[in-house]
């Protein structure tokens, strides 16, 4: 008896992702049956160019905070709405499959999987000459066989898709996810910024220096940069699909963010923070805040924290920077 192939869903949470979700769309739309998209209140065209893809599906995410869990079982949800075997795979829209899925006896092994196995991508950093890139040896399980377990995620850098503890696991190595958030650095950044400040007022901040080593990793990446392949591209150029340009935004939403945390806290709190190479007192002009108070507030002592940081960060997992790192977080780092 012949099974039946799954129904290939994508789930992508949405905000404010005009510069990239067209390519997103048009790469996910060659391997996916359906594409749900969760918008956040985006104010720029995401809506609209989602609603001129077929295969798109839009659902309104109405929480005004950051939680990760309920995105994504929003999400889910959703998906399963859709009847029969389903393989779920979730993407942000800054992130797309290798066009070798096509080639790849991958991915008729995944589509083959039996229900309840979570699929495991590895991913390349595309670097901002679109050209070159690096990838990551981490294995991140963003694919799932649907089985209708139950989904638990966090509010905070959640798991995507349901993790049961004994759920077998497949490991894809050809088939790779291109990851464009740093082809466009001055967005990424911007977007690091607000990160480490949300994690700063959270109810379990870490450490500062856990959040300088984890936040600019792309400073000084384990593994040297190479081209990118080309059966991770040729088969979508070969459907006209644009791989290689990037729109740059001169703006960033979270700057204004941190301008908002620096309304409600203060800079001081954020003074550990490595989020000062940025002119605030120039972003709060050019965004209309001149009111906050954005001026740097750190010490000389701060300073050199920060330069100790960034000369070690290619050498932060050897012995004697650790062991550094650890006496800077007895004092208060």
């Amino acid at each position: 008896m012949t099974a039946v192939r799954p129904t290939v869903i994508c789930l992508t949470p949405v905000k404010n992702e005009a510069w990239i979700l067209e390519r997103f769309l048009q790469c996910a739309s060659t391997w996916a049956d359906h594409i749900i998209i969760a918008d956040q209140g985006s104010t720029d065209a995401s809506r609209s160019i989602a609603a001129s893809f077929p295969k798109a599906r839009i659902i309104s995410n109405d929480c005004s905070d950051l939680n990760e869990s309920q995105r994504y079982r929003m999400l889910i949800d959703e998906a399963r709405r859709i009847p029969g075997p389903r393989l779920l795979i979730a993407l942000d829209a800054d992130e797309v499959l290798t066009a070798n899925w096509e080639t790849s006896p991958e991915w008729q092994t995944a589509l083959r999987a039996p229900a309840g196995t979570v699929i495991a991508f590895r991913l390349v950093n595309v670097a901002g000459d679109v050209e070159t890139g690096w990838g990551l040896n981490w294995d991140f399980y963003w694919g799932y066989m649907d089985d209708g377990a139950r989904y638990s995620g966090d509010e905070f850098h959640s798991s995507r898709i349901p993790m049961p503890p004994l759920a077998p696991r497949m490991l894809l190595r050809e088939i790779r996810v291109l990851h464009y958030a740093m082809a466009d650095l001055g967005r990424y950044d911007s977007r690091q910024r607000w990160y480490q400040c949300y994690e700063v007022v959270s109810d379990k901040p870490r450490r500062n220096v856990a959040l300088y080593r984890t936040y600019h990793h792309h400073e000084a990446p384990d593994v040297p940069r190479l081209p990118l392949r080309r059966e991770w591209l040729d088969g979508y150029e070969r459907r006209a699909i644009d791989m290689t340009s990037v729109f740059r935004e001169g703006r960033h939403r979270w700057d204004r963010l941190v301008l908002e945390f620096f309304a409600e806290h203060g800079t001081r709190r954020f003074r550990r923070v490595n989020i000062w190479r940025a002119n605030w007192i120039e972003v709060a002009r050019a965004e209309g805040c001149e009111t906050i108070d954005a001026r740097d507030p750190r010490s000389p002592i701060d300073r050199l924290v920060f330069r100790y940081l960034s000369a070690t960060q290619s050498r932060r997992n050897t012995r004697l920077v650790r062991w550094t790192d650890q006496l800077l977080h007895g004092l208060g780092w």
